[in-house]
């Protein structure tokens, strides 16, 4: 059970982040020149790769520290909790749908704004842009997957879940932006909150000492407890919004 649903959430919260980092990759790369985005690209790759191998091993090997427990399930209940809020923000209409081809738009529209450099010089923007945006995605992912990674037995089914990821991103970026229409982000984002918001609670209570009676099974009932409280507040801030837009016609 939660080698299925470690894969599960370090697949869904490392794709998310990834296809946000392809659509800042693909909008510099339409719009600049390919070779700089993928450079900067590259670069940052190569950061998260040094970073990763910093911190993983030596953050897993001493996973049974109920001290280091304590501070993977702090680290996850924030990231988790965090993405819940916005998705339930989203989900009742007070933000905006997240949207990865949104951003690419958005991005795209900005850099045709600037003047491109002569032939054969580099075009610093274009990498700069390129490399800031895969580096703020990949350490979310390296933090992600070394928290999930970081319990006994969690290694694998995180390294897999975000294996998994990579692929998938792999094969949008092939695609270029077409598929990034398609997503349901919001409605995955909420999902990766459910996941995290769980796992962070559970290995927080472990790290204080607690049992838990069901064992691993207890995931799944913190689950449904956190997508009921969820879809409870989601109900009231849509109808407290209705009530707000009747009193104004009012």
């Amino acid at each position: 059970m939660a080698f299925f649903l470690t894969m599960l959430g370090a697949a869904l919260a490392c794709g998310l982040e990834m296809l946000e980092a392809l659509a800042i990759v693909l909008a510099v790369a339409l719009t600049r020149r390919a070779r700089d985005a993928l450079l900067g690209a590259l670069g940052a790759v190569l950061a998260c790769v040094l970073l990763a191998l910093l911190l993983g091993p030596g953050l897993i090997a001493r996973a049974g520290a109920p001290t280091l427990r304590l501070v993977v399930g702090v680290a996850l209940l924030l990231f988790g909790l965090e993405w819940l809020r916005k998705s339930i923000l989203r989900l009742a209409g007070r933000r905006s749908r997240s949207s990865a081809f949104r951003e690419f738009v958005a991005e795209r529209e900005t850099l045709e704004a600037g003047a491109l450099p002569a032939p054969g010089r580099a075009d610093w923007p274009a990498r700069t842009i390129a490399f800031k945006g895969v580096l703020l995605e990949g350490v979310e992912v390296i933090l992600i997957v070394t928290a999930l990674g970081a319990r006994p037995g969690g290694a694998l089914p995180a390294a897999l879940g975000a294996g998994a990821a990579l692929g998938l991103t792999a094969a949008v970026g092939l695609a270029l932006h077409r598929p990034l229409r398609r997503l349901p982000e919001t409605h995955l984002k909420y999902l990766v909150g459910l996941l995290l918001s769980s796992f962070g609670t559970f290995f927080t209570a472990e790290g204080l000492g607690a049992r838990w009676p069901l064992g691993d099974a207890a995931l799944l009932v913190l689950i449904a407890l956190y997508a009921l409280a969820s879809q409870v507040m989601t109900a009231w801030l849509l109808r407290d919004s209705h009530r707000s837009a009747g009193t104004a016609e009012a």
